[in-house]
């Protein structure tokens, strides 16, 4: 049990591939599902049973196919698929999302460069149906999302917040105890320090971190013991 001061129930379920870890949340009124397929890919999801997919990382036909059993278990109805940045890693699997459930690719529109280059790398290259900016809003089912534009780690870095459920999405911005890594292309150490401090810090101590790799977290934890802030 991971204890945040929330009222969170967090599930631990054994996986038929040994090597992919799953973690079932419920924050409030919000499913999260979460795969270990080297990134945390997200199924989200309320009562309403309209949900979305945030960085697809699938890279077998396996995990493939635990991702869509999970779905058609659960009788989710995908409305977006979601990058949070243009990193292959987060994006393996938007092809096989985009041609099996035929719904919109969202990503921010300044990592269309980096997007486009990544998805060539794959067999079928998906369109960006949605192109988002800071400030903008994803709804689905009853859940509101803003859009926070946090670059450093990459152009094109967008977090998700849910102020009503308390939690934010932030991919590689912000880790348990690190930050993302800023050697690739685009990167910007200062960059993403700063938009952390300002972007993210502020949303306050009891906010639910939901990183794009390892162990969740929370504002109020990070702000006090990760040594980079």
């Amino acid at each position: 049990m991971f204890c945040i001061g929330l009222a969170i129930l967090i599930a631990f379920v054994a996986c038929n591939t040994p090597s992919v870890n799953t973690e079932k949340i419920i924050v409030n009124d919000l499913n999260i599902k979460i795969f270990d397929f080297n990134v945390n890919t997200l199924v989200c999801y309320d009562e309403t049973k309209n949900g979305v997919i945030v960085d697809p990382g699938m890279s077998s036909k396996s995990e493939q196919k635990m991702l869509l059993d999970f779905i058609t278990k659960e009788n989710i109805v995908v409305k977006f698929i979601l990058n949070t940045h243009p990193h292959n890693d987060h994006t393996v699997g938007n092809a096989f999302c985009v041609k099996k459930f035929k719904v919109p690719l969202v990503a921010h529109e300044a990592g269309l460069s980096l997007y486009n280059k990544e998805n060539r790398r794959n067999v079928f290259s998906p369109k960006y149906n949605i192109l988002i900016s800071n400030g903008d809003s994803l709804t689905f089912g009853n859940q509101i999302w803003k859009t926070i534009y946090t670059p450093g780690h990459a152009d094109g870095s967008i977090c998700f917040y849910d102020e009503n459920n308390k939690l934010v999405i932030v991919g590689d911005v912000l880790f348990a105890g690190s930050i993302g890594r800023t050697d690739l292309p685009t990167g910007n150490s200062n960059q993403l320090i700063q938009n952390i401090k300002e972007k993210l810090i502020p949303l306050g101590d009891d906010i639910l971190v939901i990183p794009g790799h390892g162990e969740l977290t929370t504002i109020g934890k990070e702000k006090r013991f990760n040594p980079h802030l």
